[in-house]
Order: C-alpha cells, then structure tokens, then sequence
C-alpha cells in the first residue's frame, strides 16, 4: 500500500482559489476509476485570513498503480495547468503506516 498526502497552496485571489479546486476536483472521477486507486478524496482547510488550502489524500495498492498514475492524461494535464494558480510548490508526502 503506497499513501499520498499533497498540499495545494492557491494564491491568494479568489480566482486562483477556484481555479485550484476545480482543478483538484475534476482529477477526482478519473482517479478513482483506476485500477489500484483505493481512495483519492480532496480535504480544505482555511485560515484565519481565509484563504485556502486543499489537501489530496490518496492510497494505491502499491508503486505500479502510483507509477500508473503519474502516465495518465489526466495527472499530466493537471500538473501543466495547475502550476498557474498556485503560490508554492505542491507538498507532496509518501506516508507509512505506523499502527
């Protein structure tokens, strides 16, 4: 089992914050329909200042379906566009299970 924690920081415009999420969201159907995706949900978080953070929270069966993933169309196009709308670079964290 291979467990994907990443983080989208969106600039600070309204826009760029939709953008984001619509971006994230539209990755959500195609993802979950891949063989060895056993969870892909998208998270929010806002700040005092309301401005917004989404988090992907993702789980494989192994590295072939996350290798799978990174080939398709849908993975390559939203990272050539979200790239626009972003602050920083996405935060991606490979996670193990402890317990």
């Amino acid at each position: 089992m291979v467990v994907i924690f990443a983080s989208f920081y969106p600039k600070k415009d309204q826009v760029d914050q939709n953008k984001v999420k619509e971006i994230l969201e539209n990755m959500i159907q195609p993802t979950r329909s891949e063989k060895g995706n056993s969870k892909y949900d998208l998270f929010l978080s806002k700040n005092d200042n309301n401005e917004h953070t989404y988090h992907l929270f993702e789980i494989y069966e192994n590295q072939a379906a996350v290798d799978y993933h990174r080939t398709t169309n849908h993975y390559i196009n939203y990272r050539k566009e979200i790239i626009k709308y972003i602050d920083k670079p996405i935060e991606v964290k490979i996670l193990e299970q402890v317990k």
